[in-house]
């Protein structure tokens, strides 16, 4: 008889999800506990394991519908499974419909195959061009512009560059009337019509886009957001990073990286200033005298924010292990809602993507964020001399329902302290 199988509990307050994607076929074999099939909540996503070894017999909804707690998803017929059915890798799974908006490619041939020639000619592209010998040509960016403004065909322009790539120096010199013309280039048939639907594609928010959609309108609804600003020397944690990284991983077997001092650097502010790590709940103040903090990480499936327990107990190199492992549970949809439940206070480091300069918006019910920024060296003034120094632009957005501009400044103000003398940190002062 047919073992059903069920959309299980998704945790507290979680009663929706939408099926990802099936990694089994119907008829296929499958073990006990293997994952057969992916829910994605607005929070995780959830492996439904197979709760008996046999052979899948329906399935009764497909990727991309909604399911709520309790939701048949399909059946499985109890029986042995072959060693051979079990050594044999099930088909690779179809990929969820909103997962991307590309076509899988095939893998390239073995041997390089020649392209077989169009029935007419390909319609001109500033970046592949035919010269006059007839071979592709690319056109650098300031030329393609110059071409542009004065309305000019490449294909009348003869490049000097490598592989006969068009400069600008080649289309100034056509436009002076001087040498570097091509010959003139056969009538050229304008460009076919471009099919429906080519322009545009429409695609279905995930469950968690919508949800952290909701969550950052809900943030500038209704929290008074302002954001305060400074700059960070970094001299001092990259000295002493680079004097005692070797170390520190051959004893840890993790490499000491910022997030461990700014999260350091942030619990020393918070207890300092208590207003930072508390909340606004109706016309009450809570105040929290914990330091749960939440990294923001890229994950498969966007920005999500895992949360540090307990973190002012927690050492250097516990913070740096705990926030490698978050990392990669997100990068390989592992995230538990244990993972993401609660937090205080949340860093986010956009530097790690090029960020100069940002705004955080605030994690609700949160009333702070931390907004970390890449490292640049700049000309800075030391003792009435222009050095160039390492700087961070660090940013505080917090709510002023509940923070003051001076217990905002003064917060980032002791951070700046914290990391410009990093042995505060080790020392507790």
């Amino acid at each position: 008889m047919a073992v059903e199988i069920t959309v299980p509990q998704l945790g507290e307050s979680v009663i929706e999800a939408v099926v990802s994607k099936w990694n089994k076929k119907e008829g296929e074999a499958a073990k006990v506990d293997e994952p057969l099939v992916v829910l994605e909540t607005d929070k995780v996503t959830v492996d439904v394991p197979s709760p008996v070894a046999g052979r899948l017999t329906q399935i009764a909804r497909k990727e991309g519908e909604k399911v709520k707690v309790g939701d048949v998803l399909g059946s499985i017929t109890p029986g042995p499974v072959s060693a051979a059915a079990e050594a044999q890798p099930s088909a690779p799974p179809k990929p969820a419909p909103t997962a991307t908006a590309t076509p899988a490619v095939s893998p390239p041939p073995a041997a390089p195959v020649a392209p077989v020639p169009a029935a007419g000619p390909a319609p001109p592209r500033l970046r592949d061009v035919s010269s006059s010998d007839g071979r592709g040509a690319l056109v650098s960016p300031v030329a393609r512009r110059v071409l542009e403004g004065h309305s000019l065909d490449a294909s009348r322009v003869r490049g000097s560059g490598a592989g006969g790539r068009i400069l600008k120096d080649d289309v100034l010199q056509v436009l002076e009337g001087g040498a570097g013309t091509t010959s003139k280039p056969e009538e050229i048939e304008p460009p076919p019509p471009r099919t429906e639907g080519e322009r545009e594609e429409r695609v279905k928010m995930t469950p968690l886009r919508r949800r952290v959609a909701e969550r950052l309108l809900a943030a500038q609804s209704n929290a008074a957001i302002l954001t305060t600003f400074n700059e960070i020397d970094m001299s001092a944690v990259m000295a002493l990073r680079k004097s005692y990284q070797e170390k520190f991983v051959e004893k840890y077997g993790v490499k000491l990286g910022l997030m461990s001092f700014f999260v350091r650097a942030s619990i020393d502010a918070l207890h300092a200033f208590p207003q930072v790590n508390a909340e606004i709940d109706g016309d009450e103040v809570v105040f929290k005298y914990y330091y749960d903090i939440g990294v923001a990480v890229s994950g498969s499936r966007g920005l999500v924010v895992p949360v540090l327990r307990e973190a002012d107990r927690l050492s250097m190199a516990e913070i740096e292990k705990q926030v490698a492992d978050l990392a990669n549970k997100a990068r390989t949809d592992r995230l538990t809602l244990e993972d993401l439940k609660g937090g205080t206070f949340t860093i986010t480091n956009g530097g790690i993507f090029g960020s100069m300069l940002s705004t955080p918006i605030l994690n609700p019910p949160q009333s702070a964020i931390l907004g970390m920024h890449n490292i640049v060296e700049r000309p800075v003034a030391r003792g009435g001399e222009v050095v160039i120094r390492p700087v961070m632009y660090v940013a505080l957005s917090y709510d002023h329902r509940l923070i003051d501009g001076r217990e905002a400044v003064q917060f980032l103000v002791r951070i700046k302290e914290c990391i410009e003398d990093p042995e505060r940190l080790l020392l507790g002062v």
